[in-house]
């Protein structure tokens, strides 16, 4: 029993009609392409744990708001 029913005499006539339709050599650079993003994903997730936060050049102000009253109607 493989996976989910599926025995392994079954999956290796599955690849050999994929490796039939599309050619080995077409399989072997997906299968390249495939490998370097991986590599580069695991790669990223690693520089990416390293990275400290971004500093930033604005002042937080921490004073209570200002009430602005409107000017005294003077007659």
């Amino acid at each position: 029993m493989g996976l989910g029913g599926i025995s392994f005499g079954q999956l290796l006539i599955v690849f050999l009609i994929i490796a039939v339709l599309f050619g080995t050599k077409k399989l072997r650079s997906v299968g390249e392409d495939l490998g370097h993003a991986v590599h580069g994903f695991k790669k990223g997730l690693k520089e990416g744990s390293n990275v400290s936060p971004p500093v930033t050049t604005e002042q937080v102000d921490n004073r209570p708001p200002v009430q602005i009253q409107p000017p005294f109607d003077q007659k």
